[in-house]
């Protein structure tokens, strides 16, 4: 299991990828200290209770479970898949049963409260998923083009899908769908197949928006929490009034529209504001003054931060770092000694290009709002640890690569 030392591997690491690993944590701890030291009562709290720092402990956390997993062969890690793909399914169980899941904010109940910290089951769900969904994927070509072989990794992929959903946490159940459906395509399932699958999802997407943009209340079919479905109606500027509403409540109406708007008005304020260079590191307004939410600037809208206060150049370099570890990961893929490492690798790359275009889309109103974090930047203890054992994996593919 353990075939060399850590030291061996150093010269085999990736380093290209842990230079944008790093840059973007350095980034991370300065902008949620940005983001979150903006009052006098923030700045005397307990160096324990203060953001930045223990940003810096998740950081040291999840390079240790890293390192953990670049000493081990990623088809060691793979043949326990199924148990560690279970073991999250129940956590995602366990976080939907009151008095077990806590909420915070909006009533979702997404977190295992442990007393001095929260853990957030549906990030480490996506770590289970990736293994189980690549150790499947990689049977023998043949064995995929059985319709039962077909049905299986879609069954893995829509079973934490719903679970998450249900908390409800959308943002975070949707990057199964992309993740999920590109393993298949890398490991060779037949097109046909997946081109029909697209053709139902496309459908059911279509559905789904009909239900939730024009279908009036006590018509809906599916169900979403209010304000999930006014998050949709924002972002597709659809009224909030119902047709034949009087005068006073397409008012009302209208004024919640207003208000429910306003995160999304303040981050394009942000980004917009930031001209080339940006204000200044902390010293920006619009975090400073609160009119991004205190409790959403240092989480889903870190990437305002940046742009408001270094401006253009600021968020190309976030984007630039973020191609880095994408395209290295491809290559990762590319190098991979068989099938199992090439879709592990590809999963990783999906996933984390989910989060990132998701998050950053919702913050330039290309994409609507949705609590899902920036890979790495967003604090959050469960996000920057998963995102690190995710960048293990693609080390580990790396180390294990054809050629050595």
């Amino acid at each position: 299991m353990f075939d060399a030392t850590l030291t061996d591997r150093q010269g085999r690491l990736d380093r290209l990828q842990i230079v944008a690993l790093l840059g973007l944590m350095f980034l991370g701890v300065a902008f949620v200290y940005s983001a979150t030291m903006t009052t006098d009562y923030a700045r005397s709290l307990p160096w324990y209770h203060q953001g930045w720092i223990r940003q810096m402990v998740w950081y040291a956390a999840g390079i240790g479970a890293a390192v953990a997993i670049c000493l081990v062969d990623y088809h060691t890690l793979t043949r326990w898949s199924f148990v560690i793909y279970w073991i999250t399914i129940a956590g995602l169980v366990l976080v939907l049963i009151p008095g077990i899941g806590s909420t915070q904010g909006w009533g979702a109940r997404r977190w295992i409260n442990l007393g001095f910290f929260s853990i957030q089951p549906s990030e480490f769900a996506k770590i289970g998923f990736l293994l189980a969904q690549a150790h499947f994927l990689s049977r023998p070509s043949d064995e995929l083009h059985l319709r039962w072989n077909f049905w299986k990794p879609i069954g893995m992929m829509v079973l934490p899908f719903v679970l998450i959903f249900k908390e409800p946490d959308l943002g975070s159940a949707l990057v199964f769908l992309p993740t999920g459906l590109a393993m298949m395509f890398v490991a060779g399932t037949p097109r046909k197949y997946l081109f029909r699958l697209a053709g139902v999802t496309g459908l059911l997407a279509a559905l789904f928006l009909v239900d939730v943009l024009f279908a009036p209340p006590g018509w809906w079919k599916i169900k979403l929490e209010d304000y999930q479905r006014q998050r949709l109606l924002v972002y597709f500027g659809v009224d909030f009034a119902p047709p034949g509403a009087s005068a006073e409540e397409k008012a009302r109406a209208r004024k919640l529209q207003l208000e429910k708007s306003y995160q999304i008005r303040q981050a394009l304020i942000s980004v917009g504001s930031g001209g080339w260079t940006g204000k200044g590191w902390h010293q920006g307004n619009q975090t400073a003054l609160g009119f991004l939410p205190p409790g959403a600037a240092h989480n889903d809208f870190i990437f305002s931060v940046i742009a408001e206060e270094k401006g253009f150049v600021g968020s190309v370099t976030v984007l630039t770092l973020y191609a880095v570890i994408l395209f290295t990961g491809l290559r990762i893929a590319g190098q991979a000694r068989d099938r199992l490492g090439k879709v592990l690798a590809v999963g990783v790359v999906v996933l984390l290009f989910s989060h990132v275009f998701i998050n950053i889309g919702m913050n330039i109103r290309i994409m609507p709002v949705t609590g899902i974090p920036l890979p790495l930047l967003s604090y959050g203890g469960s996000s920057v640890v998963c995102s690190l054992i995710a960048m293990g994996l693609l080390q580990n593919v790396y180390i294990h690569r054809k050629g050595y």
